[in-house]
């Protein structure tokens, strides 16, 4: 599993930007999960996509912040994140 999940959704525009960064700064390093693929992620996430998670965690939603999450990815999993 990828230390980066973005969860998204088919025709959400912010979930496409995030797609697109990700895709800038982690080419080939994150998977994309729908949230309408299941239910308890559209329970927890359905009105907050995109969503970032990393190593499990929710690290932010409806868009990525470029710098935190490089600084948070340089730190080992399980390392405290500020």
């Amino acid at each position: 599993m990828s230390r980066v999940v973005l969860i998204s959704r088919d025709g959400c525009h912010l979930c496409d930007d995030a797609e697109t960064v990700l895709d800038r700064i982690l080419p080939g390093q994150w998977e994309r999960v729908d949230v309408d693929s299941d239910v308890e992620l559209e329970r927890d996430y359905g009105d907050r996509v995109p969503v970032v998670l990393l190593d499990g965690a929710e690290h932010g939603y409806w868009r990525v912040e470029e710098a935190r999450l490089l600084r948070d990815l340089a730190r080992q999993p399980g390392e405290p994140r500020i």
